[in-house]
């Protein structure tokens, strides 16, 4: 039974009707503050901590709840005789549910004026102190951070299979995991800000890399296996996922995600994301091997199919656009693992449901990035910031003799945006807005350059008068030579080699444009 609650909280999303229902069922309210502020002006019968313990909230707030009467209300456990003689020796009586949520020290420090002194004023104590005695005490306090719960609480609290003010096991002990890890993350975001500062500890020169550093995910589902059958695995996604960012689809039919499925699903929602009209990308082994912009869907799908229908096969496949009839007609007759779209119509979604296997994923566009990459090394973790840098035509400089034409300049911009996806070492050749040929992931350079020329011949695809993109500098002016060979006109790469001269005078020699971006994008 729900006897009596303390109720602090600085989200009051929802907690005045709660605190009302609670209440309405006979349960006895302590708060603080602010909290007790808005019910009493609501009507909602509340008792003041302070007129509650005898003692004074002190230092500007900083003391309130601190009190052998809250936390021994909180802490005793209701089975032994022992807590229960003491809490009758000293007058106090049990306190059965907790609700509070914390200061906001996360917000308060993403903002530009923060101040080390306003970083410091939004740590709270006494909430994360009551949260974690609740929730250790989870057997006999329901203990609630989060305002989402709050529903589920009166539930069954109201329920008629139990006594009225019941509340479960499983609940309360879901509620207290909950809660260890909200306080966890609150922990952890205050040592990244703290570790952070530098030694002149000001919030404006703090480092982007806290010299400890704690990060946080929550669990959307085991896998079946890993990389590899051998392997176990598990999807998180981050507690708040940026805009467009594929935690968060919604799947709307076919298998389970693998752990493949989405890494190269990722690679295709970020490609596809970056396109800046009407794009279709096929993905297969975290490449692109086939990218193009379309009409419609249908139209930039058929196009993308083109460069290497072979690799297609059991790919993923990621469209900027929604998918309509036209489009899924088509899809329908290749083999593909998942269809990544930010819509499906009606109709799109009738004809793919005839393929039950096929995963389809309906994903919000948005173009929030991910603030930071990581990846897992023995004994470390490498930490950087994310890619994000799209180079415009205005930061590209000819270094070529000749100059491009405007539409040289539109095929290298897209040969360059689709080099940013593929694997290092690599060579896109592209023409008309749709990839030709994709080498990729090879130790050598000219390796690279030759896949995707025998790529190109294989789909049987024209490389004469192509764009070039590659994602490094030419170290020397044999690899420009084999894209030339093989029909380029025009290549965009990032200079900076010490040999540059040596291969701008190739590119001279050999009649081509040669644009920088003075950008790399190697990708491992």
């Amino acid at each position: 039974m729900i006897k009596q609650a303390l109720i602090s909280v600085s989200d009051k999303t929802g907690v005045l009707e709660f605190a009302k229902s609670l209440s309405a069922m006979g349960v006895n309210i302590l708060s603080t503050g602010g909290t007790a502020k808005l019910l009493a002006d609501n009507g909602v019968p509340v008792t003041e901590v302070a007129d509650y313990t005898g003692f004074p909230e002190m230092l500007d707030g900083r003391v309130k709840t601190l009190h052998p009467k809250v936390h021994g209300g909180i802490l005793a456990r209701r089975d032994f005789p022992e807590h229960v003689a003491k809490l009758e020796e000293h007058s106090i009586p049990t306190i059965d549910m907790v609700v509070v949520n914390l200061y906001p020290f996360q917000a308060t420090v993403a903002k530009a004026e923060c101040s080390l002194e306003d970083a410091i004023e939004n740590i709270d104590i006494g909430g994360p102190a009551m949260l974690r005695s609740a929730a250790k005490n989870h057997k006999d306090v329901v203990v609630i951070c989060d305002p989402s719960d709050y529903g589920v609480v009166l539930a069954e609290m109201k329920g008629t299979d139990n006594a009225p003010g019941y509340v479960s096991y499983e609940t309360r002990f879901n509620l207290a995991k909950k809660v260890y890890a909200h306080t966890a993350q609150y922990d952890g975001a205050i040592t990244n800000y703290f570790s952070s500062l530098g030694p002149d500890r000001k919030h404006e020169t703090r480092s982007a890399y806290p010299a400890t550093l704690n990060v946080a995910f929550e669990k959307v589902q085991d896998m079946r296996y890993g990389e590899n059958p051998h392997q176990s695995a598990a999807f998180y996604r981050d507690l708040a996922p940026v805009a467009g960012a594929l935690a968060n689809y919604r799947q709307l039919q076919g298998k389970e995600l693998s752990f493949n499925n989405i890494a190269d699903a990722d690679a295709a929602w970020e490609c596809v994301k970056s396109m800046g009209s009407t794009a279709c990308v096929i993905i297969k082994h975290a490449n692109p091997c086939g990218v193009a912009l379309g009409a419609t869907a249908l139209d930039a799908y058929q196009r993308a199919l083109k460069t290497d229908p072979t690799s297609a096969f059991g790919g993923i496949i990621a469209f900027n656009v929604g998918v309509d009839g036209a489009a899924a007609t088509e899809l329908a007759k290749l083999f593909v693992e998942v269809l990544i779209a930010p819509s499906f119509t009606a109709e799109a979604r009738q004809i793919m449901s005839a393929k039950q296997n096929v995963r389809l994923l309906e994903i919000p566009l948005g173009d929030g990035v991910n603030a930071m990459d990581f990846k897992r090394v023995g004994g470390g973790l490498l930490v950087q910031s994310a890619d994000s840098k799209n180079v415009l035509p205005s930061e590209v400089r000819v270094v070529s003799k000749l100059q491009p034409t405007q539409q040289q300049l539109a095929d290298l911009m897209f040969a360059w945006r689709v080099a940013k996806y593929v694997k290092s070492n690599a060579i896109v050749f592209c023409g008309n807005n749709m990839t030709l040929g994709v080498g990729a992931g090879q130790m050598s350079r000219i390796d690279s350059a030759r896949i995707a020329s025998i790529k190109a011949q294989n789909a049987g695809l024209s490389l004469q008068g192509s764009a070039v993109a590659s994602d490094a500098f030419f170290p020397f002016r044999d690899g420009l030579d084999v894209v030339v060979d093989a029909g380029a006109t025009c290549v965009i790469h990032p200079g900076g080699s010490m040999r540059d001269q040596e291969v701008i005078d190739a590119a001279d020699e050999r009649g081509v444009v040669m644009l920088y971006t003075g950008t790399r994008h190697f990708r491992h």
